[in-house]
């Protein structure tokens, strides 16, 4: 990973790059960092990198051509950004987009900040650490320099902290604690004390989910339930929902990728469940689908096998008066009961009924089956 900051203040990092966890990186070659200052690069004999704002109002502004002159002075073909308060939210998914790049240079403003030519001709993103202002881009640079190093492989001594911290998959972190055990009348929780294992891995994905949903709610919509549920997720299909073996297929192929435990299919007739059964082990479907002689029989397996009464979601594509699916996520992540997804059928007994996959006609969905299944399914149990 190669990171190049262009700044009227180079002194600001010289500490920045020679201690802490980046500096450790920087020397052992994980990462590559290079400061280039501006002023090289301006004009006359005083170096002059600014002026003042076209228009009579405001202060000082970086020009154009010193900054351009600094860009192309650098090899290859890097991608900029520019740390901005109209930028975008720096975001984890942005953090993982810049480390992709492998080559980033990261433009600093200062005063009122740059020609907006600049900006418009050689920018790749506008980036913001936060809706205020700050007196240069030094300080977010070295934020966003500090977030992609964490994903360099062997910066962060242990792969596995990087993976448990807030925002990676979506969720808050787990609290932390250190010795003494108690301190000042607050003791550290019995479990985390334990040696057990199972146990305290257990307690951290319960303490990930209450903290996201009583701090930062809004997360869950860039997060995947999966591993942070109680139990586990299916998906109910109707057989009057599909018309081809093809459908059933490319639903049951679904779950298994998003990780659904089985796809249940309840069947009335004995003949047309022998007919599906003979589908799916020609398909070799065996361990995602499981049929059943009724919608009773399926719920009465799932609570026996999950020790819990199922949690039902009805989403057949026609209710718009239902609940919005990062309404019923939070449901989900509260009730700690094995979940259904019920594709169709009866909603009478459902829990809950989601609002259609849809697009500018809200009333109801317009996608094959299989296509709005694969979208909750994403939107529910998909990474971000």
């Amino acid at each position: 990973m190669k990171v190049t900051v262009i700044t009227a203040f180079p002194e600001f990092f010289r500490a920045f790059f020679e201690t802490s966890i980046v500096g450790r990186a920087v020397e052992r070659g994980l990462l590559e960092v290079d400061v280039v200052d501006l002023r090289d690069y301006g004009e006359g004999s005083y170096s002059k990198i600014d002026d003042y704002s076209f228009g009579g109002k405001g202060g000082m502004v970086l020009m154009a051509e010193p900054l351009a002159l600094a860009l192309e002075g650098l090899k290859g073909d890097p991608y900029v950004v520019y740390p901005s308060p109209q930028g975008v939210p720096l975001t984890q998914e942005t953090v993982e987009t810049l480390f992709s790049k492998g080559d980033v240079v990261i433009v600093c403003g200062h005063y009122e900040g740059i020609d907006e030519r600049f900006v418009s001709s050689r920018v790749d993103l506008e980036l913001s650490i936060g809706d205020y202002v700050l007196t240069g881009g030094e300080l977010p640079a070295m934020v966003i320099i500090d977030a992609v190093s964490r994903l360099v492989p062997g910066v962060v001594g242990k792969g596995r902290s990087v993976e448990e911290d807030s925002f990676f998959k979506g969720m808050l972190d787990t609290p932390h604690f250190t010795r003494p055990s108690s301190w000042r009348g607050q003791d550290v929780p019995d479990v985390l004390l334990s040696g057990n294992d199972g146990a305290i891995e257990d307690w951290r994905r319960r303490e990930a989910v209450r903290r996201t949903l009583e701090r930062r709610p809004d997360l869950l919509s860039r997060s995947g339930l999966l591993g942070y549920m109680d139990k586990n997720a299916f998906l109910m299909l109707p057989l009057s929902e599909v018309s081809s073996p093809w459908e059933i297929r490319s639903i049951a192929r679904s779950c298994g990728f998003y990780g659904v435990s089985k796809l249940l299919i309840p069947v009335e007739d004995r003949d047309t469940r022998d007919s599906v059964r003979s589908l799916i082990l020609r398909e070799d479907l065996g361990a995602l689908v499981k049929l059943f002689p009724s919608v009773a029989r399926a719920l009465r397996w799932v609570s026996d096998k999950e020790k819990a009464v199922p949690y039902m979601v009805g989403f057949n594509g026609f209710n718009s008066s239902g609940l919005s699916w990062l309404e019923i996520k939070r449901e989900i992540l509260k009730v700690s009961r094995p979940v259904i997804f019920m594709a169709g059928g009866d909603e009478k007994d459902c829990d809950v009924t989601m609002r259609p996959v849809a697009g500018d006609d809200r009333s109801r969905s317009a996608l094959p089956v299989q296509n709005a299944i694969s979208v909750v399914l994403d939107r529910f149990f998909g990474w971000r």
